[in-house]
């Protein structure tokens, strides 16, 4: 099951890396500074999701549960705080940000993906 769970965690990756260069290329239609901040939103999402799926799917012991839930909380925060921090980046260091694209980009490639990859599972 562990493997089967890798490989769910790691197809989702591979989608939202998609997800956000398609919803980069439409807001390119708009703007270029559209473009940049959305990829920036999902490039927070990717980076979040990865860090999230490196610490739970890491070596651990499954004689202790309760170990398996705390990694869980342990890769949520952890999630958490690297979104953060992109998005700290990005409003520090980008003057002309658009936060709308940034934020909608973020959303839809944290939704989408999983969403999708649910129906398909079906």
């Amino acid at each position: 099951m562990h493997n089967l769970d890798e490989r769910r965690a790691k197809n989702i990756l591979l989608a939202q890396i998609s997800v956000a260069v398609i919803v980069a290329l439409v807001a390119a239609v708009f703007d270029i500074r559209y473009a940049r901040d959305a990829f920036i939103g999902g490039l927070a999402t990717i980076i979040g999701t990865a860090v999230f799926a490196f610490w739970i799917f890491g070596p651990y012991s499954a004689k202790e549960p309760g170990q398996l839930v705390a990694r869980f909380y342990g890769g949520e925060i952890l999630k958490i705080v690297s979104i953060v921090i992109v998005f700290a980046i990005a409003m520090k260091k980008i003057d002309d940000l658009e936060p709308v694209a940034l934020f909608t980009a973020f959303l839809i490639v944290q939704v989408l993906p999983p969403l999708l990859a649910n129906r398909i599972a079906r």
